[in-house]
């Protein structure tokens, strides 16, 4: 179960903040979780999927396009590739420190934050020793609206498949990278200041399943950049360098073999979203509505 939580706290910190300010209006031509790339020099066509990385058993459906999807397809490609154990190794020491947290704060802060972990079902004391970055996994464990032996994983489960049917598993960045980008983003005070928001979290959480499940991925990413949630700053660290560093990785991997790419739906819209960003390298890229 820690390792479950270790994953659904990366797939948390991947898909990014949450926020509760949707777009005036839904293109429903595009309402899709399934894209297909073409184009530009490639083969064969590529897919990109938009996913919702921890789900409740009652929410979690993988549309059968997207399974489709990944029978067509040569690879499987994942944020970060968790079949590699350098990765998973590299994962663990995310949660590491050589600093106490209560080292880092002054008493009155230490104190606040003790108060502030026990609507978490913890203390500082038995926290102490973690990572900012593990701290800030309590937010998925109370975002979910279900017990933890509820939860499914959603690229967990695509992977699987994956490695089932014999596909090769790539990864479009690798866990530093990610380390960086949370670093780059989340200090220790920002994380605590996220934590004070925990019943919005929840609130926000379940509005983010039904856009999901409407495949209303405008709609996500909308629900993804809150400025009451993320600055300028962390959209950038989260979203728009890792969304432009993936793009320039995914032309080698789909050039002579078809792939399913799948990335949090928040990665996929806005001006510098996966989609626009390949649009503007010459391929096609459309939303599949059945395969």
């Amino acid at each position: 179960m820690k390792n479950l939580v270790k994953l659904g706290f990366a797939a948390l910190l991947s898909m990014n903040t949450m926020t509760a300010k949707a777009q005036k209006s839904t293109p429903s031509n595009d309402n899709s979780l399934l894209w297909e790339v073409s184009g530009n020099g490639l083969s064969k066509p590529s897919y990109i999927t938009g996913t919702f990385h921890i789900l409740c058993s009652k929410d979690f459906e993988i549309k059968s396009k997207v399974l489709k999807a990944l029978e067509k397809s040569d690879n499987f490609v994942m944020e970060i590739n968790y079949t590699d154990p350098a990765e998973i190794k590299s994962l663990q020491k995310m949660y590491q420190t050589d600093k106490k947290i209560s080292e880092q704060l002054s008493p009155n802060e230490a104190k606040e934050l003790n108060t502030i972990l026990a609507d978490y079902g913890t203390d500082l004391k038995s926290i102490d020793s973690s990572s900012p970055q593990a701290l800030y996994a309590l937010l998925s464990t109370k975002a979910i609206p279900c017990p933890q032996t509820e939860i499914k994983l959603y690229e967990m489960e695509l992977l699987q498949k994956a490695i089932k049917d014999k596909k090769t598993i790539k990864g479009l960045e690798k866990v530093e990278d990610q380390l960086k980008s949370i670093n780059e983003a989340y200090n220790l005070r920002s994380t605590i200041t996220q934590l004070k928001m925990g019943k919005e979290y929840e609130i926000l959480f379940k509005q983010m399943i039904k856009a999901f499940k409407n495949e209303n991925i405008h709609l996500l990413y909308s629900l993804f950049k809150d400025e009451r949630f993320m600055n300028t700053q962390q959209e950038n660290a989260m979203l728009t360098n890792r969304n432009q560093n993936w793009v320039k990785a995914m032309p080698e991997i789909m050039k002579n073999q078809s792939s399913l790419f799948a990335v949090g739906g928040s990665h996929l819209m806005g001006e510098n979203g996966i989609i626009p960003l390949l649009q503007s390298k010459g391929y096609t890229v459309k939303p599949v509505s059945s395969l």
